[in-house]
């Protein structure tokens, strides 16, 4: 069962979807949905989606939607990647407004009331925030990513600075809410909105808390950066020169990140989940 409007107390205050996909995530997912628990806005429901788990996510994501009938599950019989995952939950999804948590990642405690705060105060379509990095035990690296006022189409595809779970999209601004399948899918997705108009509007406020998991190797960041050069001509279908260009600044941004610059891009701290 999944709390509405209709059934819980805080009826005024705007539902929030939260897309939450999940493989083998036993290390991790109770801290997640525990930091969704702990939200000061509570009128929320969060859609995990087990993409074929092969550990005990499901029973501990189980043990924790008997405690709390806001959480719900959908598991898939067969490993689909993030971006269908994704897809099942937004189909499922109620909610006036749609965030993205993944199955490792953490919020702070007030970050759904100041982002619906802040869209409703603009009546914004598409929002996201600063973000910390953590490590694999949770630990502060003291890395944070400052989110610039306003990201446009141009902005972001020569530096991928929108965190995916930091973003917040009202859900009545948009025809359709689905990620592209291809990787890296958020990123995808961000382009196809911004593409068609739309701005995407920074909250300059840390309120999420991204973890770097072990698989961080050279080799993943060299994956991630072949998955973004055929984003580029694949999905944008830019042609060489536009490539090429678009790739060296997302790239260098890239890198600046990797020194600590804290105002860039992470996008090759992590390899694609």
């Amino acid at each position: 069962m999944i709390v509405t409007r209709e059934n819980n107390q805080n009826i005024n205050l705007p539902l929030v979807s939260i897309v939450t996909p999940s493989y083998n995530s036993s290390s991790f997912i109770e801290e997640t949905i525990k930091s969704v628990q702990n939200q000061s806005h509570q009128q929320w429901e969060m859609l995990i989606v087990d993409d074929g788990s092969k550990d005990n996510s499901i029973d501990i994501i189980k043990r924790n939607m008997k405690k709390d009938q806001r959480i719900k599950l959908i598991s898939l019989k067969q490993n689909v990647g993030a971006a269908k995952a994704r897809n099942a939950a937004l189909k499922e999804a109620k909610g006036d407004y749609i965030a993205f948590l993944d199955s490792d990642d953490l919020w702070l405690p007030t970050k759904l009331e100041e982002q619906v705060a802040f869209m409703q105060r603009g009546n914004l379509a598409f929002t996201f925030t600063s973000y910390c990095l953590i490590d694999e035990q949770g630990k502060d690296m003291d890395i944070e990513v400052q989110a610039p006022a306003t990201v446009s189409y141009k902005d972001l595809i020569g530096n991928t600075i929108i965190g995916c779970l930091t973003v917040m999209l009202d859900r009545h601004k948009f025809e359709q809410i689905e990620m592209p399948n291809i990787q890296p899918e958020d990123t995808a997705l961000w382009l196809q909105l911004l593409r068609k108009g739309h701005q995407a509007y920074g909250l300059q406020k840390v309120l999420s808390r991204y973890r770097i998991v072990s698989n961080s190797t050279s080799r993943n960041k060299l994956k991630a950066a072949l998955r973004y050069w055929r984003l580029l001509r694949n999905q944008e279908k830019l042609n060489i020169v536009k490539a090429n260009f678009y790739f060296g600044k997302y790239a260098y941004n890239a890198y600046n990140k990797n020194r600590g610059n804290s105002s860039t891009s992470t996008s090759l701290l992590k390899g694609d989940e």
